[in-house]
C-alpha cells in the first residue's frame, strides 16, 4: 500500500512522514498526475455552459492531493534529502512539467477560461472571485494559451529545459557546500574563536570521526569563523572556499548553467511576447517594470554609498593597527564585529547566553499570542520527517488554526539557510474552513551536552524573519488554496517577515525574554539599548550588498547580450562594479552559487527583499507612533496577512496605513535620514 495515495488518515490530516518510504515518490506522482488529469478533463469536457463555478472554480480545488505530496516531497528535497529523493527529483520535476505544460495548453480548457473571463463584468462575484479570474486567465496567457501550435511546443520544452537545470542548480550549490571542509588539529589556528562555538567544531569533528576541531560552509560554522578568527590566513582560506562553490571548474560548477538558464528565460520571455525576462515577471509584482527597479535600487545606491564609504573607512582603520595595509573581504565580518563591540560593547558570543532557543521561541508565540490572540501548544502525537523537529497545535479562541513543524539545527540532508514553507494550504470548501500545515526550517547551532542552542542576535531576527513568513500562512482566511497565505506578488510577500524582525530592536519586548539560560537574569538595560541602536549598524555596507545582489539579479533578466561575450565573472564585476567596496577576487564568484534566482522563486525579484524593507519599515512605523503592541492597528494588519493574495498588495496596505509606503521610513530607519 502507498500511504501518498490513500487519505492521510492522521490527526489533522497531517504528512505522514513515518510511513512513507522512497520508493512510494515516484509512483504516486505517475498515479497523482493521472487523476489531476482526470478532473481537468472533466472540467474541459463539461457539456455545460462554461461558468465561474464549473470552470475556474471547479480549477482551484482539482489535484489537490498531488499538490500536498509534491509539498511533502520538495520541502524534504530541501530539508531532509540524499542521493535516492535527488535522483527521484530528476524524474519527478520534467512529470510535473509536463503536467502543467499540458493544462496550460489546452486550449479546449482555455476557451472555457477566456468565455468566462469575457463575460467579468457582468457576473455577480465578489473580489476574491474576481481575483481568482483574473489571475487564472492571466496565468494561462501567460503560459501561452494565445500562442501558435509551433511555438506552444518551443515554449514546453523551454519549461522542461529550465526545470531540469534549475534542479541541477540547486543540487550542484549544495553538493559544492557539502564537499568542503577544514579540518583543525592544532587548537592555536583557532584563537579568537569562542569556546562555545569550539565545542560545536570539536562535535562535527567526531561525526567525521576525526580528532580536533572541523569548520564547514554550513552557515553556523562558516560566519563564527570569519567573525572572530584572529588567523587572517583562516579566514582568507574559508572565504575563499566559500567563494568557489559551484564556481572552481569541477563536476559542481555551475557557470554553464547559468549561461543556459538566463538565455532558455529570455527565449522564453521573447516567446510570449516581453522584451526580457525581466519585464515578464514583473508584470506580476508591485513594482511592474525593470525600469521602476533600476530607479529604486539606484536611488538607495545613491543614498548609501556615503554611509557605506564612511563605515568600511572605520574598518580599515582598525586594521591598519593590526599592520594590514589592503583590508579585503575576508576581513570584514572580523574587523566589523571589532568595531561593533567598539562602539555598542556588543559581543555575539557575550549575547548568545541570553537567546537560548526555546526563549527566543516562547518570546516570538507570545508576540503572536498579544498581535492576533494565538495560542501554541506542542504536540507529540503528529508523524515528522526527523527527530529534531518539533511540532505545534495553532488556536484562536479554542479554535484550530494551525499545525506548525519547527525544523532548527542543521544536518547533512538539509540545504543551508533558513525558509518557511507549507505542508498543506488554507481554504474554503462545503463549508469547512481547512486549516494550514506550517513549516519553519533554520539551521542553528545544535545544543551539546553541556549547553543548549545558544542563538547570535542575527540568528534571533532570522527566526523571527521566518515565523512572520509562518504568520502570513497560519492568519490565512481565504477561499480559495491559490490565493491563500504567502501565495502574493512576491515584492509583497517579504513584508510580514521582515516587520517582525523589528520587534527584536525593541527594548520593552527584549527585556521579556532576553534572559540568561544559567542565571536567569534579564540582559542589562545599557546592553538592550545599544541592541536597539545597533540595528543601523553596517546598514550602509548591507545595503550596498543588497543593492548589488539586486542589481545583477535584474542584469541576467534583462542584459543578457553581453552575457554571450562575457565570462559569468567577467559579468557579474561589470554589473556590480557601482557597489563594490572590496577588491573582487578572480577566484570568487556570488552568481555560481546564487540559488535565490536560479533555483528558488527570486529570478528578477531579488529587489523584493529592499523593496519590503520600505513597507516594513512604514508598516512598523504606524506601530511606533501609536504603541507597538496598540491592538487597533494589530487588527488591520491582522486582515492584511489574512488576505493573501485576494487583492492587489498596493490596495491591502493603503487599507492598513491609509496611504502608500514611504521610502523615507527606510532611510529615516537606515540612516536617520
Amino acid at each position: 500500500m502507498n500511504p501518498l495515495l490513500e487519505k492521510f488518515n492522521t490527526k489533522y490530516t497531517s504528512s505522514p512522514f513515518s510511513d512513507i518510504k522512497e520508493e512510494h515518490y515516484l509512483p504516486a506522482f505517475q498515479e497523482l498526475v493521472k487523476t489531476a488529469e482526470k478532473e481537468i478533463d472533466e472540467i474541459t469536457n463539461n457539456p455545460e455552459t462554461p461558468t465561474f463555478e464549473n470552470t475556474i472554480e471547479a480549477m482551484a480545488f482539482s489535484g489537490e492531493q498531488l499538490d500536498r505530496v509534491s509539498s511533502i516531497f520538495f520541502n524534504l528535497n530541501s530539508a531532509e534529502t540524499n542521493d535516492e529523493i535527488q535522483k527521484i527529483a530528476q524524474d519527478v520535476s520534467p512529470l510535473l512539467t509536463e503536467f502543467s505544460s499540458k493544462i496550460s495548453q489546452n486550449e479546449k480548457l482555455f476557451e472555457r477560461i477566456k468565455n468566462v473571463y469575457d463575460q467579468k463584468d457582468t457576473l455577480s462575484l465578489n473580489d476574491e472571485q474576481k481575483m481568482l479570474l483574473n489571475e487564472t486567465y492571466k496565468g494561462f496567457v501567460r503560459s501561452g494559451a494565445l500562442l501558435n501550435d509551433e511555438d506552444k511546443k518551443k515554449l514546453e520544452k523551454i519549461n522542461m529545459d529550465l526545470s531540469i537545470k534549475s534542479l541541477q542548480f540547486g543540487q550542484n550549490a549544495l553538493a559544492s557546500t557539502n564537499a568542503y571542509f577544514k579540518h583543525i588539529t592544532d587548537k592555536e589556528q583557532l584563537k579568537g574563536i569562542p569556546e562555545a562555538i569550539l565545542e560545536q567544531y570539536h562535535e562535527d569533528a567526531k561525526e567525521k570521526g576525526l580528532e580536533g576541531y572541523v569548520i564547514t560552509l554550513q552557515y553556523p560554522s562558516y560566519l563564527p569563523a570569519l567573525t572572530y578568527a584572529e588567523n587572517r590566513e583562516l579566514r582568507k582560506e574559508l572565504a575563499l572556499a566559500n567563494g568557489k562553490k559551484s564556481f572552481d571548474g569541477g563536476e559542481f560548477d555551475n557557470q554553464n548553467l547559468i549561461k543556459e538558464i538566463v538565455k532558455l528565460r529570455q527565449e522564453k520571455a521573447e516567446l510570449l511576447g516581453y522584451k526580457n525576462y525581466a519585464n515578464f515577471v514583473l508584470e506580476e509584482r508591485m513594482a511592474k517594470s525593470p525600469e521602476k527597479v533600476f530607479e529604486f535600487l539606484n536611488e538607495l545606491l545613491d543614498k548609501a554609498k556615503p554611509f557605506a564609504q564612511k563605515e568600511i573607512e572605520e574598518l580599515k582603520t582598525l586594521a591598519k593597527a593590526d599592520g594590514i595595509e589592503e583590508i579585503q573581504s575576508y576581513d570584514h565580518a572580523f574587523y566589523a564585529e571589532k568595531l561593533r563591540k567598539q562602539k555598542f560593547d556588543i559581543d555575539d558570543e557575550e549575547l548568545k547566553p541570553y537567546f537560548q532557543l526555546e526563549k527566543v521561541q516562547e518570546a516570538v508565540f507570545g508576540l503572536a499570542g498579544k498581535l492576533f490572540g494565538l495560542e501554541f501548544k506542542e504536540i507529540n502525537d503528529v508523524q515528522k520527517y526527523h527527530d529534531d523537529v518539533k511540532t505545534y497545535e495553532i488556536t484562536e479562541n479554542g479554535d484550530v488554526k494551525a499545525l506548525l513543524y519547527a525544523d532548527y539545527h542543521p544536518r547533512k540532508g538539509k540545504r543551508a539557510g533558513a525558509w518557511m514553507t507549507s505542508y498543506k494550504n488554507q481554504y474554503k470548501k462545503d463549508g469547512e474552513n481547512s486549516r494550514p500545515h506550517i513549516s519553519v526550517v533554520c539551521n542553528f547551532t545544535k545544543p551539546t551536552k553541556d549547553t543548549p542552542s545558544l542563538l547570535t542576535f542575527q540568528e534571533v531576527t532570522t527566526l523571527f524573519h521566518e515565523f512572520g513568513h509562518a504568520l502570513h500562512g497560519v492568519l490565512a482566511d481565504t477561499q480559495y488554496p491559490n490565493l491563500s497565505g504567502t501565495s502574493v506578488k512576491w515584492d509583497f510577500v517579504e513584508l510580514p517577515s521582515q516587520f517582525l524582525e523589528n520587534f527584536c530592536y525593541e527594548p520593552e519586548f527584549l527585556k521579556t525574554f532576553a534572559k540568561h539560560y544559567q542565571t536567569g537574569e534579564i540582559l542589562p538595560d545599557e546592553k538592550i539599548e545599544k541592541l536597539s541602536q545597533s540595528k543601523s549598524f553596517m546598514e550602509g555596507y548591507q545595503t550596498m550588498r543588497q543593492v548589488g545582489l539586486g542589481l545583477l539579479d535584474m542584469a541576467f533578466h534583462s542584459e543578457v547580450e553581453e552575457l554571450e561575450r562575457l565570462s559569468v565573472k567577467e559579468y557579474e564585476v561589470e554589473k556590480t562594479e557601482a557597489t563594490s567596496i572590496y577588491p573582487s577576487n578572480p577566484e570568487t564568484a556570488t552568481a555560481p552559487s546564487f540559488s535565490h534566482i536560479f533555483q528558488g522563486g527570486y529570478s528578477a525579484g531579488y529587489y523584493s527583499y529592499k523593496w519590503a524593507e520600505v513597507l516594513d519599515a512604514d508598516a512598523f512605523q504606524y506601530f511606533k507612533e501609536n504603541g507597538i503592541f496598540n491592538p487597533e492597528i494589530a487588527s488591520k494588519y491582522k486582515i492584511l496577512l489574512s488576505s493573501g493574495g485576494t487583492k492587489d498588495p498596493m490596495e491591502l496596505f493603503k487599507a492598513f496605513r491609509g496611504s502608500e509606503p514611504k521610502v523615507e521610513s527606510l532611510l529615516k530607519r537606515a540612516f536617520g535620514a
